[in-house]
């Protein structure tokens, strides 16, 4: 007895002894492994790299920008059913254990003993407060050193920060496949919803990805991820989270997955989207633009977007198809699955309702056409191959460039396509319905152009087009083609002299004109538009109006082109204008944006306008970084609400770069143009609109620049790589430029009532003669209209006139022989 006693009183020493040592062994790992462990209180601090979302005016979303596409949700905006499913996958106990589930680590040893020598990756038995302690702090080495560290980590955390910030960092960091981060994130990627529209299915995806997600693809490993998806629906009706039918009914749902791509999103807003990221690029830099989570509102208005982009290309489609057919774009043997070649062949995204083709048989009469199949989200091709007929109507526009047939009307189809021509094709319209079957020819034009819609008043520009396509080219021409204005530009010269003692009724002399150059550059002798016909004593409305060139160069010669250098300067349109007379004509290359913005100066009543494309911009924690609108508001911060204080005022302290006065008569200058001259084809709106047209040097670019009291569209035409667009009335801006504002205005002033321009204080509006400017008395005949002049400069009842040799006819006026302008005896010019 006494040994047996002995016996246990050294089994419990030895035991003791051993324990002691297990502890202090245990004690002296912790101690070891804890020495280098990181620093988890930075996790209070945390701010995971978050995309940038841009947003219309409307709040449609127009483009998002990320290296990680993240978008971070507090804990308190995921829902329960989300949170529920990303336990039943990760970690049941989560809100039970304090960072490690023993249970699940034996139960993961014991796989592990029994997977010895077979190459198998060993399973976890992270908690989710583990996989945060991985995901932030560690690296995904397999080994017991990490898994030490990891554990050891979860402790701290867990003493350190509450369940629902552990769970919210690890639903905004894990990697979800596809580019997604996080469950907002991933939520739109794979089903273009918000996390609360998720459904019992889908919440299930999403919480089976984090195990490995490229494994669980929706389209490849189809059977894998709803089995899996399944495996998780289960877990829920388990753990009593779901009811019994909801399981059903979520194991019987299709796994249905968008392709959310990372592009703009609203329709033809590509251009400005990118201009939107290269503004906050510049702004913030690259870490801002792709990790800052920053929310930005664009000016961006879609409705109008629409309406310029099918407008301008439109208005590029119809120039480029009366040039004529130039062929098929490519060739692709048709023999065996023509629709897996045809997919493998680069088509433009942004061109709809345009889709590409090949032409797999023709006859006289018709052609039969295959479309290019579409591709599933794992990249594999549809086995759809939808097809369509193009008739003798649908080609008949293409008349041959080159060849036998070169300029004449097709009579058979088979005289323009042939078997394996690659080309585009949309349906058929007749009688303004689409025609079942039957589709239209089509060819990427050659020509582009640009169109900038804008804001007068603030300088918001509400639409851009850049081009035909931004899939084809990015290349942004409204802000980045520096192209000739041409007479587009005469208004800039007009303004400079209104404001210097001009009036629109001064006549000037529209006569041929020599100007030696100097050093040697010989003689320029600028003409009119029409050569050999001139108007002789011209009113500047009437100049304006006919875009004469020679009265516009007398008048540069008079006031001076440093004077319009500092105009043009100080409207926006050069930097630095150079100081020859053919820059009054608009031979300096400028931007669309930059004509539009200077147009806005006269609309407005001449306050300066800044362009932008941003109203604002806001950080991830909704503090605003950025607005546009810089006025003062004075009593918009008063406290306690409405109490019948005085209304708020906003305080506008931009700069007055043009009179008022001045801004109004070029604006009633401009109107005229559009009622009767060069820019009569936007007449047809039927709405106060006051505009220019403009034509380059051979006919390269042909502009329009106009606005209604509310609204100022600037457009060009021309090939990127500069060349004539044809020859006389048929490639001037009048022809080409204006009838695409007039298409456009038609469409985004239909609902507007038809406001005229308004009058400012002291602007005096008297019946003048139309063609002479003289002042017309009660009963007077002849064509009369109401003038505007400032204070002192209304014209007397007759005006000077000479004859061809510059003598005068009348004593009381002094002509300016050397320039052909009529003074007035009086010290006034008219």
């Amino acid at each position: 007895m006494r040994l047996l006693v002995r016996f246990l009183g050294f089994l419990f020493a030895a035991g003791t002894v051993v324990f002691l040592v297990g502890v202090a062994a245990v004690a002296g790992l912790i101690w070891h492994f804890s020495k280098d462990l990181p620093d988890y209180s930075q996790l209070q601090d945390y701010e995971p790299p978050v995309m940038t979302r841009v947003h219309a005016a409307d709040g449609a979303l127009l483009g998002e920008y990320s290296k990680e596409r993240r978008l971070y949700l507090p804990i308190q905006a995921v829902p329960k059913l989300v949170i529920n499913a990303f336990l039943a996958a990760e970690d049941k106990n989560f809100y039970e254990h304090g960072g490690i589930d023993f249970s699940g680590m034996a139960r993961a040893a014991v796989l592990y003993a029994q997977n010895i020598g077979s190459n198998r990756r060993p399973q976890g038995a992270s908690t989710i407060t583990q996989q945060v302690a991985k995901n932030f702090l560690l690296t995904n080495e397999v080994s017991f050193t990490r898994k030490i560290k990891e554990a050891l980590l979860a402790m701290r955390i867990e003493r350190t920060y509450s369940k629902d910030k552990i769970l919210e960092l690890y639903l905004n960091e894990i990697y979800l496949g596809l580019g997604a981060y996080g469950v907002a994130a991933a939520s739109l990627v794979y089903f273009d919803k918000s996390v609360n529209e998720l459904t019992v299915a889908e919440a299930s995806y999403l919480a089976a990805l984090p195990k490995a997600p490229a494994a669980l693809h929706p389209v490849r490993n189809r059977d894998r991820a709803i089995e899996r998806r399944n495996y998780v629906i289960d877990r829920l009706l388990e753990n009593g989270w779901i009811k019994q039918a909801d399981a059903d009914k979520a194991r019987k749902d299709p796994l249905t997955v968008t392709n959310r791509t990372n592009a703009a999103h609203t329709f033809a807003g590509e251009y400005f989207a990118e201009e939107v990221r290269r503004d906050i690029f510049e702004r913030y830099g690259e870490k801002k633009l792709y990790e800052g989570g920053l929310s930005v509102r664009a000016t961006l208005d879609p409705k109008i977007q629409v309406m310029a982009r099918k407008t301008m290309a439109a208005g590029i489609v119809n120039y480029d198809e009366a040039q004529g057919w130039r062929g098929a774009s490519s060739k692709l043997d048709i023999s065996g699955d023509w629709g897996v070649k045809l997919a493998d062949v680069k088509s433009l995204s942004d061109v709809s309702p345009w889709r590409l083709a090949v032409v797999l048989d023709t006859s006289d009469q018709s052609a039969r056409i295959g479309f290019q199949p579409s591709r599933e989200l794992g990249g594999a091709v549809s086995k759809e191959r939808p097809t369509g007929i193009i008739t003798l109507e649908g080609i008949k526009w293409a008349k041959p460039v080159a060849g036998p047939m070169k300029g004449r009307t097709p009579t058979a189809v088979s005289q323009v396509l042939s078997p394996g021509d690659v080309i585009y094709a949309d349906p058929l319209f007749r009688d303004g319905n689409p025609v079942e079957g039957q589709y239209r020819l089509r060819q990427l034009p050659e020509v582009s152009g640009a169109m900038v819609v804008m804001d007068p008043w603030t300088g918001r520009v509400l639409a851009m087009v850049g081009g035909f396509s931004f899939d084809q080219s990015q290349f942004n021409r409204a802000t980045q083609a520096y192209r000739q204005p041409g007479s587009s530009f005469k208004p800039i010269v007009y303004s400079a002299a209104l404001d210097n003692g001009y009036t629109p009724s001064t006549q000037v002399v529209d006569a041929p004109i020599e100007i030696d150059q100097g050093q040697g550059a010989g003689v320029w002798r600028p003409e009119n538009f029409s050569s050999g016909k001139y108007q002789g004593p011209t009113t500047l409305r009437n100049a304006l109006r006919l875009s004469l060139n020679t009265v516009t160069v007398r008048l540069a010669q008079d006031i001076g082109m440093p004077l319009i250098g500092e105009y043009a300067h100080r409207f926006g349109v050069y930097d630095e204008l150079p100081n020859y007379l053919s820059y009054a004509l608009g031979a300096g290359e400028t931007t669309v944006m930059r004509m539009a913005t200077a147009y806005s100066m006269i609309a407005n009543g001449g306050r300066r306008v800044k362009p932008t494309l941003i109203d604002r911009i806001q950080d991830r924690y909704g503090h605003t970084i950025f607005k546009h609108d810089a006025r003062e508001c004075r009593g918009c911060d008063a406290p306690g609400g409405w109490k019948n204080q005085t209304e708020p005022q906003l305080i506008d302290r931009r700069e007055q770069v043009l009179d008022t006065m001045t801004a109004y008569q070029m604006t009633s200058m401009l109107e005229g143009v559009v009622q009767g001259g060069t820019a009569i084809a936007v007449k047809e709106v039927g709405k106060p609109i006051a505009g220019k047209t403009g034509t380059t040097n051979e006919a390269k670019d042909a502009w329009f620049v106009g606005f209604s009291p509310d609204i100022v569209v600037g457009i060009y035409l021309g090939y990127d790589k500069p060349r004539p667009l044809g020859h006389g009335n048929a490639a001037t801006g009048g022809h080409l430029a204006a009838p695409i504002a007039r298409d456009f205005l038609k469409l985004a002033l239909v609902d507007k009532p038809a406001i005229p321009f308004k009058v400012p204080a002291g602007i005096k509006l008297i019946r003048v003669d139309a063609k002479t400017g003289m002042r017309v008395g009660p009963g007077e005949g002849g064509r009369t209209i109401l003038e505007a002049f400032k204070p002192g400069t209304a014209p007397p009842d007759n005006i000077g006139v000479a004859d061809a040799d510059g003598r005068q006819l009348l004593p009381q006026q002094q002509p300016d022989a050397d320039r052909g302008l009529f003074r007035s005896g009086t010290g006034g010019l008219y």
